[in-house]
């Protein structure tokens, strides 16, 4: 039990300083000076990881959802939904918003990588983990939960358009990201006029077997 446990806080660890590094590139892109004594923008679960004595410069990347339409103007707001505060339409809270807020608080997933909004993706088609009613970004403040309008309209986007979206996402939190994927890697040069060509190596041991649910993630 006790080793478990060293596990589990080494593992939250490793989160809290990816998190850190994540708000670092966060701030960059928006033009803000680096604070990573700024916990909002982390989700509450690593943010407890963090506790810096002071705050300086808060930052929600929930906010982001306005870039998103800026880049994917025809991307559905969704926005039409009644606040259970005000009784009025609450315009900025939208589909993006609502993803977004999913993706970090919800799921806490990085959101800096590829795979892991693939992963966010493959809940609202329902081939990973399903949704959370009571959890969704808009329950208690909206007066109609907006997960089934959301989860179908995700569902209904083809394989480009979701490629689409994550590459604005993922860009959005780590404007460095294709930067930083490294160069081309270089077609092999073949060999010169009297070499002999070595036979391809074979990997040791067998391949691994694929695990339930990876060929639905294929279709992502």
């Amino acid at each position: 039990m006790a080793g478990r446990q060293t596990m589990m806080q080494k593992q939250r660890k490793r989160q809290a300083i990816a998190w850190i590094g994540v708000g670092l590139i966060l701030g960059l892109s928006l033009g803000i000076p680096p604070q990573i004594d700024s916990p909002e923008i982390l989700p509450r679960a690593v943010a407890q990881e963090v506790s810096p004595p002071q705050r300086r410069q808060r930052v929600d990347p929930r906010q982001l959802w306005r870039q998103v339409y800026e880049r994917l103007p025809d991307f559905p707001l969704e926005n039409n939904y009644i606040s259970t505060e005000t009784g009025e339409v609450d315009p900025n809270n939208t589909l993006a918003s609502r993803l977004i807020s999913y993706h970090l608080y919800v799921k806490n997933r990085l959101p800096i990588f590829r795979l892991d909004w693939k992963l966010t993706l493959a809940d609202y088609l329902g081939v990973l983990d399903q949704l959370d009613e009571t959890a969704y970004p808009g329950n208690g403040v909206l007066q109609e939960n907006p997960m089934v309008g959301d989860r179908e309209i995700l569902s209904q986007l083809n394989r480009q358009q979701r490629e689409e979206l994550i590459e604005v996402l993922v860009t959005l939190f780590n404007p460095n990201y294709h930067n930083i994927q490294g160069p081309t890697p270089e077609a092999t040069p073949g060999p010169t006029p009297g070499e002999t060509s070595s036979p391809p190596r074979t990997p040791a041991g067998p391949p691994p077997l694929p695990e339930a649910g990876d060929a639905d993630l294929l279709r992502l």
